[in-house]
């Protein structure tokens, strides 16, 4: 393999993945060649595509930046990269950086699609930096206010970095819930409250749900105050989910409301460009309780196996990081 050659994990049919070789093209002047150091694997995403699961209509919809291939299959896919760029530009020769790439050793980019990952921030941990974007971005779809009591139900990287940085409004009283009763030392490392389904308070002034279950958004509905807002972020792939408007809906008159990253929430959009919500994501991974949300690492050999590992189970997985050599 020469050195302008590199290797690229595929997903080479729904459920199977394979690593092939890949060739880069001679960068131009305004591209940077990156060297991957870790990429990390969103799983509840991933885990949807690896599967196949990604409906007709949420195609276009579901590309990730850099994708090559088409869903279901054979599609290069993913967007949580941290590397060092070998070439490119003075100011950005041998800095670290972010990029929204799928998971491969060596790639060609437009130097305006890395983000230069901060001093005070470890790449290991850079990793996060989309997952805490689309956190960021919920939040702003939320609108807390000082004092709310937030409850995020679902305990994945997303919800995790949700109540992450609603625990530091102040006199924001936040409860993370989750099934899993080994989410709870990770509440504790972020700061904020842990409760199982059946433990949880009722009247919460926003519901934030990232569980990706029916169960989970039955749950919200049921503990929202009067007046409420239960911001969806989860995504169900071609899963379709019962919803119950009965009951309580009405008279408490409670709002549902979808958040998603691929537009930067209305509240912000005059000001707030993808850039600089980028920049505020990787800014805020300066703080190490959020390595608590790392929960596993492989070299990138391993990725086919990894990758079917965890689109089959562990519910136990938050961020999986990838190492490169």
């Amino acid at each position: 393999m020469s050195a302008d050659d590199a290797r690229a994990f595929w997903v080479a049919e729904p459920g199977r993945g394979e690593l092939r070789g890949e060739s880069l093209p001679s960068p131009s002047a305004d591209e940077v060649v990156v060297r991957s150091l870790f990429s990390g694997i969103s799983r509840g995403t991933e885990a949807l595509v690896f599967a196949g699961r990604v409906p007709a209509s949420e195609q276009q919809r579901m590309r990730a930046p850099f994708q090559q291939g088409e869903f279901p299959g054979p599609v290069k896919y993913g967007y949580a990269s941290v590397g060092q760029v070998e070439r490119g530009p003075r100011e950005l020769q041998g800095r670290v950086v972010f990029a929204l790439f799928p998971h491969q050793t060596r790639y060609v980019v437009p130097a305006a699609a890395v983000h230069v990952v901060p001093d005070g921030v470890p790449p290991a941990r850079a990793v996060l930096a989309a997952n805490l974007e689309t956190a960021i971005n919920g939040l702003w779809d939320a609108g807390p206010r000082i004092g709310d009591r937030i409850t995020v139900i679902g305990g994945g990287t997303v919800g995790c970095l949700v109540a992450w940085i609603a625990g530091r409004m102040p006199g924001c009283d936040v409860e993370l819930v989750d099934t899993n009763p080994a989410r709870a030392p990770v509440a504790s490392a972020l700061g904020v409250r842990f409760a199982a389904p059946d433990q949880v308070r009722e009247g919460a002034d926003i519901v934030i749900h990232a569980s990706g279950s029916a169960a989970g958004l039955a749950l919200a509905l049921r503990v929202a105050g009067f007046e409420a807002t239960i911001v969806e972020m989860s995504w169900y792939g071609d899963h379709v989910v019962p919803l119950s408007l009965g009951e309580g809906f009405h008279a408490r008159r409670l709002t549902i409301k979808s958040s998603q990253v691929g537009s930067v929430a209305p509240s912000q959009r005059a000001r707030w460009d993808l850039r600089r919500r980028m920049r505020l994501a990787l800014a805020m991974l300066a703080e190490p309780a959020l390595d608590a949300l790392i929960t596993g690492e492989s070299p990138f050999e391993a990725l086919p196996q990894v990758m079917a590992q965890l689109a089959s189970a562990p519910a136990a997985t938050l961020c999986h990081r990838i190492r490169y050599s």
